[in-house]
């Protein structure tokens, strides 16, 4: 369902205190919301919380590890004795591992799985039975072109961003008959530190020699020709204002993502998506 006016209302932003989800909670205080800046970098938050605050936004910094279940029901119990309401929830923080599968370890799944797909799940369902009591909502779930089409060297990361988008779909259809809106976004290269991940990697945050032979040309396509984060931030808050589902903040993104259904049609192993 569409939710037109912003104003007044209040967003919980996971990952918020860089990136596209410190975009987001800036795009939402410009439409004259409050915001819940959640994030697992203590300095960073409390860093870019005061800098917002000191602009005029209305936001409450919350130290979050979406991994745990027990820290996103502090997160809401927080939101709620701030504001009394959550109408917008962005399940945004995510992180993204690089390097051939067979080179990936069991804590490199564990990690990765935790974040991109539990840390949605359990934004899911912490904050949506909510919303369905108040009887208004919006959850804005963050996938990636990767939860849609798959690439070499990137496989835990798109198997985590699939799930992301197949969970979000199925949360639509069953969301979509009580008035609550649900998004999925599936941006292409954002100018973020996202192929930084590893600074938050639990089991440490030295590269192998495979990992940074993968992340670096990684790195250098984000800083070439990766768009704004202001730019996705803009999408979403046109997706919850319009009820969008899916939110594609590059042209290539569609025809991509088909290749895949015309593979099936034509009986055709997996082919290159960006091949035309």
């Amino acid at each position: 369902m569409a939710m037109k006016d912003l104003a007044g209302k209040t967003a919980v932003v996971t990952g918020a205190a860089s990136g596209i989800g410190l975009a987001m909670t800036e795009a939402f205080l410009r439409e004259g919301a409050k915001v819940v800046m959640a994030d697992v970098e203590e300095e960073a938050l409390s860093r870019e919380a005061t800098r917002v605050q000191r602009a005029g936004g209305d936001v409450l910094a919350v130290l979050t590890d979406v991994t745990d279940p027990t820290q996103v029901e502090s997160l809401r119990d927080q939101a709620l004795g701030q504001y009394g309401a959550v109408h917008v929830v962005c399940n945004n923080a995510g992180v993204a591992p690089a390097g051939p599968m067979l080179a990936t370890t069991a804590r490199d799944w564990k990690w990765c799985v935790d974040v991109n797909v539990l840390g949605v799940g359990y934004g899911v369902i912490t904050f949506a039975p909510l919303m369905v009591e108040q009887g208004e909502g919006h959850i804005v779930n963050t996938a990636s072109e990767a939860g849609l089409v798959t690439a070499q060297f990137l496989g835990l990361y798109c198997a985590t961003k699939h799930a992301v988008v197949g969970l979000s779909e199925s949360l639509y259809r069953e969301l979509e008959p009580q008035g609550i809106g649900v998004s999925v976004l599936c941006p292409n290269l954002v100018n973020t530190q996202i192929f930084y991940s590893e600074r938050n990697r639990p089991h440490g945050s030295e590269l192998s020699a495979i990992e940074n032979a993968t992340l670096t040309p990684l790195r250098e396509s984000i800083k070439a020709g990766g768009i704004a984060p202001t730019q996705v931030a803009g999408n979403v808050v046109d997706a919850i204002k319009t009820g969008t589902f899916w939110i594609f903040t590059h042209d290539v993104t569609l025809p991509s993502a088909l290749r895949r259904f015309e593979d099936l049609q034509a009986g055709r192993n997996p082919t290159n998506p960006y091949a035309r």
